[in-house]
């Protein structure tokens, strides 16, 4: 079977998108991801929103501009997930809302100078919110938005009243939308994410292969697929672990749904290493035999992962006498090999179980289910107040960085009541980010998303004929960036600009299009410049410096996976400890690698001699993951001896956890085990280690 076609594919999906940052640390996540579309978050904007902008048309009632701005604000700061989780954050926001405009409008009429202090203080507190996760983040951002708007006019109390209590109502309408559309479906959002993980696990194995018959990847190329997918597979998983385990937390009990869930979810994570193993094996390997066993077993493997996660996501069932012959073929395909065939029955295994929930059948569990402790109230919300009310907390500095940066930008606009001068400070205020590079990106896609749906906003408004026309134009405009709104930020900043245009002409008639559009765009260049500027001069955190902490928890990490695996290979300890202990060094090294991933795309002026060091630190931990993920389907793991077993485990386990805690040069190996099958798997992971030993001391030399 020829290639030709293989390697365009690669490129292009190891050039990275926001769900997949690839193989080029270096690369700005930038790209699209067609798979998030939604349609029905399109369909609630364009009726919380729009519907209520043509109302306005009929009825000639200014005060519902506010209800639909308010609309529009509260889908904005939807961050999906479970329906229990999203209403009470989107309640918040209406209510928050709703007193910061009244609050912040009646500050505004007594002035400035009590104002914008007592602005840039909510400023900080509504940046800071991110300390609750990313549902606190998107309601924080978007309520700072309203802090900026709010001081556009001054209010006398009736006004603020009247525009307080539009606010709400715009809030709780498409709060009510939220529940109307998706409140048949508790479940969709745990599907989709496990979905999600599978999806990931069948790009690796048909990345796996791509590279298997290009036939000349080399130790390069096998280090790339790893940056490329293992991180995102890693990163996918642990997201519907938390979407799932949120789910099991709100309802209490562990539910069959939620049971089913969760076994789904292990056996894409236990078949996640076993693909990692496969990998070592297809990397050091030169027998013909064992790649040409390897490659049917891919080809049938990526279809199977395919179709499960397609049966996941759309909760129908599947052809189970279909998939177990395409399981016996994955079986055959390697069953000849010594080494493979260990491999391809464990991954079997995993696979029927997938395949036996997704059944007409279903979930029976033979036993009882268990109950979950929600964490108590006070310490979901204090604890990580407390945890970052610390100089080192990138996030304090972050919001104390946006409040200050957001005074000088309010006091250049909030004197002129201009209803474009706000835009200035919002993207200032939106466009800061913890971190440099998530800074400088969100800034690029930010102006160059402005700059081109103004044009297209533009040209929207010139050929409208009527109030009417504009107003029907939002209803489509809505659903279509609404729906696409998680493909891609710059397309959704392209898509959102010419709403904002066309509601600036419907609000404010009698301007130019053309100029709506030029100003929006000069003051969005404006403010993500000046954040840029602002992240370089207070209090820069530059990543070269945290990458050492990084590093050292990575390597720690892999010193308590390889305890673990060597553990089980004598039967001291069970494969539970060494697949929590796998998950633990895969978030590891994913942390590390986002960390040098943005220390890559920092000033090159930043970057250190430390920075060579965690890159090769990275590779050296995947290839020894690798190695440990192998030993534990190695059928030469039988012969090992458990004294030999023991001795190589501590001499693996300290000799990492020295080089974690920089504590000095290595003992000598122990001696070679008299099985003659594990004497190259160890002696490899050795060599890894002496390899560490010398990448970490150079810096010090």
């Amino acid at each position: 079977m020829a290639p030709t076609d293989s390697p365009p594919r690669r490129r292009w999906r190891r050039h990275g998108t926001p769900r997949n940052p690839g193989a080029d640390l270096a690369r700005l996540p930038l790209g699209l991801d067609l798979r998030a579309l939604e349609l029905a978050e399109g369909i609630r904007a364009a009726l919380a929103c729009a519907l209520v902008i043509l109302l306005n048309e009929f009825l000639a009632w200014p005060p519902l501009v506010y209800m639909a701005l308010a609309a529009f604000f509260t889908c904005l700061c939807d961050a999906g997930g479970p329906i229990r989780f999203r209403v009470p954050a989107l309640l918040a926001f209406s209510g928050i809302g709703a007193l910061t405009w009244m609050g912040f409008g009646l500050l505004r009429a007594e002035g400035l100078a009590i104002a914008i202090p007592l602005a840039c203080l909510g400023l900080f507190g509504f940046s800071f919110a991110r300390v609750w996760g990313t549902g606190a983040t998107a309601v924080g951002n978007v309520l700072s938005i309203v802090v900026i708007l709010s001081l556009t006019k001054p209010l006398d109390p009736r006004q603020a009243l009247e525009i307080g209590t539009m606010f709400a109502a715009g809030g709780l309408w498409a709060t009510l939308l939220t529940m109307l559309i998706w409140r048949v479906h508790p479940y969709r959002p745990a599907r989709a994410a496990v979905a999600g993980a599978w999806r990931r696990l069948a790009e690796l194995a048909a990345d796996q292969r791509t590279l298997l018959l290009a036939g000349e990847a080399g130790t390069e190329g096998w280090d790339a697929h790893g940056r490329a997918h293992r991180r995102a597979v890693r990163e996918e998983i642990e997201h519907a672990r938390v979407i799932v385990m949120d789910l099991v937390g709100m309802r209490g009990r562990l539910s069959l749904r939620g049971a089913q869930a969760l076994l789904r979810l292990e056996a894409c994570d236990q078949l996640f290493g076993h693909l990692i193993a496969l990998s070592d094996q297809l990397e050091v390997t030169t027998d013909p035999a064992r790649l040409g066993a390897a490659e049917p077993l891919l080809r049938v493997l990526r279809p199977m992962l395919v179709v499960l996660a397609h049966a996941i996501e759309h909760d129908t069932p599947v052809r189970a006498a279909v998939l177990e012959r395409a399981t016996a073929r994955l079986q055959a395909a390697a069953g000849a090999d010594p080494v493979l065939a260990p491999l391809a029955d464990a991954m079997a295994e995993r696979l029927r179980i997938a395949a036996r929930l997704s059944t007409p059948e279903g979930f029976l569990p033979g036993g009882g289910v268990g109950s979950t402790q929600a964490e108590p109230w006070a310490a979901r919300v204090l604890g990580p107040v407390r945890a970052n009310l610390s100089w080192s907390s990138a996030t304090l500095r972050h919001a104390l960085r946006v409040a200050v940066i957001g005074a000088p930008a309010l006091l250049a606009t909030a004197p002129f009541s201009d209803e474009f001068a706000h835009w200035l400070p919002i993207t200032v205020v939106v466009t800061l980010q913890p971190f440099y590079a998530a800074t400088w990106q969100r800034a690029l896609e930010r102006i160059g998303g402005t700059v081109l749906g103004g044009v297209v906003g533009a040209v929207l408004a010139y050929f409208a004929q009527s109030p009417l026309v504009l107003a029907a134009m939002l209803f489509p405009l809505c659903m279509i960036t609404f729906t696409a709104r998680q493909v891609s930020f710059a397309f959704w900043i392209a898509g959102i600009t010419p709403i904002v245009v066309i509601l600036m002409e419907l609000v404010h008639p009698g301007h130019s299009s053309w100029a709506v559009a030029g100003l929006r765009a000069a003051f969005t260049t404006a403010g993500g410049l000046i954040a840029i500027l602002g992240w370089l001069l207070l209090w820069p955190s530059w990543e070269p410096r945290r990458l050492g902490g990084e590093q050292r928890a990575a390597i720690a990490a892999h010193a308590a996976y390889a305890r673990a695996v060597l553990s089980e290979l004598v039967g001291e300890r069970g494969a539970d400890t060494a697949e929590a202990a796998r998950r633990a060094a895969g978030m590891a090294t994913n942390n590390l690698e986002a960390s040098i991933s943005r220390a890559l795309q920092e000033p090159r002026g930043r970057r250190r001699a430390e920075l060579g060091t965690a890159t090769l630190v990275d590779a050296t931990l995947r290839r020894i993951a690798g190695r440990l993920s192998a030993l534990r389907h190695d059928p030469a793991r039988a012969g090992l001896d458990a004294t030999e077993g023991l001795a190589w485990r501590d001499w693996i386990a300290t000799s990492l956890a020295r080089l974690a805690s920089g504590g000095g040069a290595l003992d000598p190996r122990p001696a070679p085990p008299a099985a003659a099958g594990m004497v190259d798997p160890l002696s490899r992971i050795a060599r890894q280690l002496e390899l560490l030993e010398g990448a970490l001391r150079r810096p010090a030399a």
